[in-house]
């Protein structure tokens, strides 16, 4: 479980990165029924920095309390800012102990310096891959992705793609029952689906000649133990099939059938944290049919078995 989380602000921090990660884990909800953790802000030498708003920062102490966090988090800051060695020499000791060690959008910079990018997938805001890859070839960084937990190693693209990464680690450590509650605290999606693209490219205008596909996708949520088709969905949202696909991706970043995934293996995920049901139950209630195919979908986005991670969820539990 996460019982301390470091933050190190260098100098130029930017305040809403910081701020997320404040958010979710240095706001006390103990009273609703939250987990709480000692919450530090970090400075190398323990002194005030600059925000990149224009207001100081007075931090809780230097990088003593790095040493054994849980987790030791890194927030974006204005290019060009210096990075104190012993910044990089906590990271990278906080990496080599096992401690989880997290960057949000221009913070993966910070990382990489440290050289816990090298051979290990990545991802910063998308203005930011190119450069991020000229400074760390060895880093195999995946342009599109709103954040990637690479073992105990988290980045996150721009901004608020901050969030969706700890509400990754939250549910990683804490289930997903938690993670939705403290998203619907928070009053943000539990999880987002597709990538950086779907902010990039021009979004499709909500006008009666372009209706969106929300009412679709909330129907879809109810009904995810039922086998659907894009022709189905099409007929739903009164489009041909090609006009579906083409409006699906462009409003989520994702295609039909790969957002539909998403969401069976997080209801899985759910069920087997949640429930006594079987395998082959969970399968049916999520929508795949079997539990092969449960196997097979749940393994290659969580990374473990619908056994396995079982049993490592209510082990977890228990040492917490």
């Amino acid at each position: 479980m996460l019982h301390s989380v470091a933050v190190i602000a260098l100098d130029n921090v930017a305040v809403f990165e910081l701020g997320v990660l404040a958010e979710i884990f240095g706001t006390d909800r103990s009273e609703d029924g939250f987990p709480t953790h000692r919450f530090t802000v970090c400075t190398a030498d323990g002194a005030p920095v600059r925000t990149k708003s224009g207001f100081a920062l007075v931090p809780h102490t230097d990088l003593g309390a790095v040493a054994d966090a849980d987790l030791v988090a890194v927030p974006a800051h204005a290019e060009g800012t210096p990075i104190p060695d012993a910044v990089l020499e906590a990271l990278r000791a906080a990496a080599d102990r096992g401690a989880y060690v997290m960057s949000v959008c221009a913070g993966a910079f910070v990382l990489g310096a440290a050289g816990l990018l090298d051979d290990r997938e990545c991802t910063t805001h998308w203005r930011h891959v190119d450069e991020l890859q000229r400074r760390h070839p060895r880093a195999r960084i995946r342009v599109n992705s709103l954040y990637v937990a690479d073992g105990r190693l988290l980045t996150s693209a721009g901004t608020a793609a901050g969030i969706d990464a700890c509400l990754h680690l939250v549910r990683e450590e804490y289930g997903s029952a938690v993670a939705t509650r403290l998203a619907r605290r928070m009053v943000v999606p539990p999880h987002r689906d597709g990538g950086q693209a779907q902010y990039i490219e021009a979004p499709i205008p909500t006008t009666p000649e372009a209706p969106t596909l929300e009412p679709v996708l909330q129907w879809l949520m109810g009904h995810l133990d039922r086998p659907v088709t894009v022709d189905d969905l099409a007929a739903r949202a009164g489009m041909s099939a090609r006009t579906f696909a083409r409006r699906f991706r462009a409003e989520t970043g994702t295609t039909p059938h790969d957002w539909l995934t998403n969401q069976r293996v997080l209801l899985a995920r759910r069920l087997l944290e949640e429930t006594r049901l079987t395998v082959e139950n969970v399968a049916d209630r999520a929508g795949f049919g079997d539990a092969a195919t449960l196997r097979h979908h749940f393994t290659r986005r969580v990374g473990a078995t619908p056994n396995s991670y079982r049993s490592t969820f209510r082990d977890r539990l228990h040492a917490g």
